[in-house]
């Protein structure tokens, strides 16, 4: 994410794109693990390509318009809903960095998407001076948590994966101005070791405890795994334990993405890498009937696919659309860095697909078209990357942000949708 997790095939490893006088150097922050991520790049100031990202990567650029000028990477898109006036308004965050200093940049649009500005910044002092930041995530909380308010803002990340001695930490901010300052709140995991701590996401439990899931490499009975803890105050964390977790050490689960369905159903997305093979990265999920319950850890879900059996690989993120005019389920949609066919071979909607489905998860998943077009994303940091999708409070339309190179630069691209 600017340090990204390149998680794909050949082992897990974090690149930090620093934007540094014009030129973007990447730094390389690696992890103890073998499995979910395609080998990265060593620092460098003068190649024009990271190592390991093929200079066919590098163009053309996504369709959409720019959020904003230069580094934008691993996005993330809310819209406020808890905030009295400023209600309606489209948060959204990216990874950039000024100087070798981590920062979370904060849009604001107050035009349903149409344009954005930058309106805050999260500048943690634990990810300054290149201890690297990663997996940044934004929240809004929907009820009163401890002495948090609904409408509470939540930044989160992984940060100090680049320091010597590296103890990573889930750092949490929060804001109470819809997004202009922040201050720190807590860490809902810090590591005892070495190992990695990545991709903070928030949840509201059923009975209104707010879970922190995230994945884990610090388990050295596992190349990795998903956790969850949570709190009833924002700020003393408890209960962590396996949500996903695989019987076969090499097995790394991550990237989860858990959304809240109208029936009262938990719904969790998230990606199982391991070494090789048609299914390395594929997209997964599974249900809990409370947020905190998630079953057998050692089930690893259920395989999201299409009729004819195309599915994603890697970095999926998840949303949920009312149907038009009320009733039904409305509509659960998903996105995934790569769609593949039956038989894992490239499938010819990879980087422009979402796929939706109107039975809480259940049969067959539709293709439809997405907002924003990524060429022919390829394995890396940051085509088409945990591209967030946010759909309108009607249903009728879908905003997506997608990652995508622009020269050595990432850059983030949004456009706004219909939904068929």
């Amino acid at each position: 994410m600017v340090i990204l997790r390149l998680r794909r095939a050949l082992g897990r490893r974090r690149l930090l794109v620093l934007a540094l006088t014009g030129v973007l150097s990447m730094l390389l922050a690696t992890s103890a693990v073998t499995s979910p991520s395609t080998t990265g790049a060593v620092a460098f100031a003068s190649s024009p390509v990271a190592p390991g990202v093929a200079a066919s990567a590098l163009s053309p650029t996504a369709t959409g318009t720019p959020l904003r000028d230069g580094t934008g990477l691993y996005p993330r898109v809310i819209r406020l809903a808890h905030n009295g006036a400023a209600n309606g308004r489209i948060l959204a965050s990216v990874v950039t960095f000024d100087g070798n200093n981590g920062i979370g940049a904060i849009h604001e649009s107050a035009n349903y998407g149409a344009t954005f500005r930058e309106v805050g910044r999260v500048a943690d002092p634990e990810s300054a001076a290149g201890q690297g930041l990663c997996c940044t995530t934004l929240f809004e909380l929907p009820r009163q948590v401890g002495a948090l308010r609904a409408g509470t803002l939540l930044w989160a990340s992984s940060a100090g994966q680049d320091e010597q001695d590296r103890r990573m930490a889930l750092r949490i901010w929060r804001s109470n101005d819809v997004g202009r300052t922040w201050s720190y709140l807590s860490s809902c995991a810090v590591a005892s070791g070495t190992g990695g701590l990545w991709e903070p996401e928030f949840s509201v439990a059923a009975d209104g405890a707010l879970v922190c899931h995230y994945s884990d490499e610090t388990d050295a009975a596992h190349s990795q795994k998903l956790v969850a803890a949570r709190s009833y105050d924002g700020v003393r964390w408890q209960g962590h334990h396996d949500t996903v977790v695989g019987t076969w050490a090499p097995d790394r689960p991550g990237m989860p993405v858990v959304r809240r369905l109208p029936n009262g159903t938990y719904f969790m997305s998230y990606e199982i890498c391991n070494p090789g093979g048609q299914y390395q990265c594929v997209v997964h999920y599974r249900t809990s009937a409370d947020g905190w319950n998630w079953g057998n850890p050692a089930d690893l879900g259920i395989r999201p696919q299409t009729a004819d059996g195309r599915y994603f690989r890697a970095t999926p993120t998840i949303a949920w659309a009312p149907t038009p005019g009320g009733g039904g389920n409305g509509r659960i949609l998903l996105i995934g860095q790569r769609l593949l066919n039956r038989d894992g071979t490239l499938a010819a909607g990879s980087g422009r697909t979402i796929l939706t489905n109107s039975r809480n998860g259940s049969g067959a998943w539709t293709a439809i078209d997405s907002p924003v077009t990524v060429p022919n994303p390829e394995v890396n940091y940051c085509q088409n990357y945990s591209s967030p999708l946010l759909p309108s409070a009607d249903g009728r339309r879908v905003l997506q942000i997608a990652t995508d190179f622009e020269g050595t630069v990432c850059r983030a691209y949004y456009a706004t949708g219909r939904l068929p």
